[in-house]
């Protein structure tokens, strides 16, 4: 059979819901063996992620980041998955990096708040309009039908830009305003500094964090996860790595015990109540690159 070589217009193919039940049913696999590996050369950096899965195969995600590309016209981050099959080794299919990277970061949120939010939530706040807002617009709209969206960015001329392009999607000018009218909070931004405030919130409400990735990055403050329940993606790839919960467990601010569970134990994913607050940190990891691609492998096999 010929190779699959497999482009980003093949998400035509593929339903968000469906995601989501695809990633819960490969973290009821065997946990992932995970590694990463970082080559530099100055200002170039070429980084794979790899991950192994009993029963459901290896993948390698290699992305190169080259940020000089712009200037001649091309994009900055280029890269491409490898799918490798769990019975023999052999490559099962080549994905492009960007569909992989868009549904897993969208969906790994949306299995997220679909287990932790409140079922009746109609107002979504996003926090960043970036190339990852567009994607949770689409992702949260196949999660939660009906809901309505606002938009809040630092630059409010690229969030106008964005809820252009989207039906019925409105701009927020004051944060903390807007915050405090959701029913669910998401952030995906590059702060270094917490944008949003745990005095902020109230009773019910969902948060659920995506754009901290370095041990100096937090879009929340202490008091926010002190009065949540905290859940994480993986506790492999946020607790050690990422500063939203690495600093203020180094600090005291929060214990290891608060942060209750993270995929592999889905089964503990839930409210206490409906005046809990939750919170939901979205790590990423080659797991759910490897779960996501094996979605997608499963779809493009399966179509007309």
């Amino acid at each position: 059979m010929t190779l699959p070589i497999i482009p980003f217009a093949a998400q035509e193919l593929l339903d968000w819901t469906e995601l989501t039940q695809a990633l819960t049913d490969g973290h009821s696999l065997p946990r992932a063996e995970i590694g990463d590996t970082f080559l530099y050369r100055d200002p170039d950096t070429l980084l794979s992620r790899a991950a192994w899965i009993d029963g459901l195969g290896m993948a390698v995600k290699t992305a190169t980041v080259f940020p000089g590309n712009p200037d001649r016209g091309a994009p900055m981050v280029n890269g491409a998955v490898c799918l490798y099959d769990d019975r023999d080794g052999t490559l099962a299919a080549l994905i492009d990096f960007h569909l992989v990277t868009k549904w897993k970061t969208a969906g790994d949120s949306l299995l997220g708040a679909l287990r932790l939010a409140r079922p009746d939530s109609r107002e979504i706040l996003i926090i960043g309009a970036g190339t990852v807002g567009q994607s949770l617009i689409e992702a949260f709209s196949a999660g939660f039908p009906g809901a309505r969206f606002t938009l809040w960015n630092r630059t409010r001329a690229k969030a106008e830009e964005l809820a252009a392009q989207q039906a019925d999607v409105t701009v927020a000018d004051d944060l903390e305003t807007a915050v405090r009218a959701a029913d669910i909070v998401i952030s995906a931004t590059m702060a270094t500094d917490p944008l949003i405030h745990g005095d902020w919130l109230r009773p019910g409400q969902h948060v659920n964090l995506i754009g901290a990735y370095r041990p100096d990055m937090r879009e929340a403050d202490d008091t926010a996860l002190r009065r949540a329940r905290v859940y994480v993606d993986s506790f492999d790839t946020t607790l050690d790595h990422i500063g939203e919960l690495k600093i203020p467990l180094q600090t005291g601010a929060i214990t290891r015990s608060d942060v209750r569970a993270d995929f592999y134990d889905l089964d503990t994913f839930a409210r206490g109540g409906a005046e809990d607050i939750t919170l939901f940190k979205n790590g990423g990891g080659a797991h759910l690159d490897l779960m996501v691609s094996r979605y997608i492998l499963d779809r493009w096999l399966e179509r007309p």
